[in-house]
């Protein structure tokens, strides 16, 4: 049996709705400053780049906070999950956001909460699904399918990044599964660090392989989208991820997907210029209508169901 390790102190609602703000702005924010951080340079370079300022931060902030990063089995285990995510997953969004719009990369991770909760009910064997939060999902996920409808125009190009942030969405989502399996006592930012040291030389690793050359010239937007990249979405937001993961079931942190696409949207519109039509707004007051009825299931029940309880 691993030893135990100092555990985080229970956090109260106030601290998780910080959180939960926190992580949706990061996520909002992120597609595209993915895009932008390829353009004038190799996808692959953009997320080798991320994830190497990434690593340094978190490195810092362990040794600064005295957070120790053992290595028994359970917690190589549980880094071992946490990196094998972290590289699959951002690997196939760099690579798809070249084809695809910034906004629609949240969109088709909104579908996350429904892959992570049907493996969460096989792996973890979590039982919070009623009828009326899988109405809450169903009507969310009907929203995204409305913002699909329109946000991107179906190409043979745009295919294949549909495609691979698909996959890509599947392995976040296991990850997630599986770090919430294992982890036990380990820290957020344990889990973080150690999840960085594994997938960050395996990107150094494939950039070599595929590419292995420094771009002469990084483009300012390109070079700023980089290290908040580094330093916010992935020493900042994958911390918080693994926090608040921590601390709520799997299937409610990935719900944090269900209104990221909204934001994504918004924000590639105003600051990138991408299009979006009418089915885009009726769709995201979907999203957050299934949003709402998903958190206050308890509330919609019929009295008799709950008195049941």
């Amino acid at each position: 049996m691993p030893p135990t390790m100092t555990s985080e102190i229970s956090p109260g609602p106030l601290r998780l709705f910080i959180g939960f703000v926190i992580v949706i702005t990061i996520w909002s924010t992120t597609p595209l400053a993915v895009k932008w951080s390829a353009e004038g340079t190799d996808f692959i370079f953009g997320v080798s780049a991320r994830m190497v300022i990434g690593m340094l931060v978190l490195i810092v902030l362990a040794f600064v906070k005295r957070v120790p990063i053992p290595l028994h089995k359970c917690a190589l285990l549980t880094y071992l999950a946490a990196g094998a995510g972290i590289y699959g997953a951002m690997l196939l969004v760099y690579w798809g956001s070249q084809y695809i719009q910034s906004g629609f990369i949240a969109v088709l991770f909104g579908l996350s909460p429904i892959l992570t909760g049907g493996l969460a009910y096989f792996v973890l064997r979590e039982r919070g699904w009623t009828r009326v939060k899988l109405l809450g999902v169903i009507f969310s996920l009907a929203g995204l399918m409305l913002i699909f409808s329109q946000s991107i125009d179906f190409g043979s190009v745009a295919a294949y990044g549909i495609a691979a942030v698909f996959v890509s969405v599947f392995i976040h989502s296991l990850s997630a599964v599986f770090v919430k399996k294992l982890h036990g006592q380990l820290s957020s930012l344990t889990v973080t660090t150690g999840g960085m040291l594994v997938a960050t030389p395996t990107y150094i690793i494939t950039w070599l392989l595929i590419d292995g050359e420094l771009p002469s010239v990084i483009p300012e937007y390109a070079l700023w989208s980089i290290i908040y990249l580094g330093v916010i979405a992935t020493a900042v937001g994958f911390n918080l991820y693994f926090y608040i993961l921590k601390h709520l079931q799997a299937s409610q942190v990935a719900l944090l997907t269900l209104i990221t696409p909204v934001t994504a949207l918004w924000l590639g519109s105003l600051l990138n210029n991408e299009q979006i039509g009418v089915n885009a707004w009726v769709g995201s007051a979907m999203i957050i209508a299934g949003m709402a009825i998903y958190q206050w299931s308890h509330l919609l029940q019929p009295a008799w169901l709950r008195a049941r309880k």
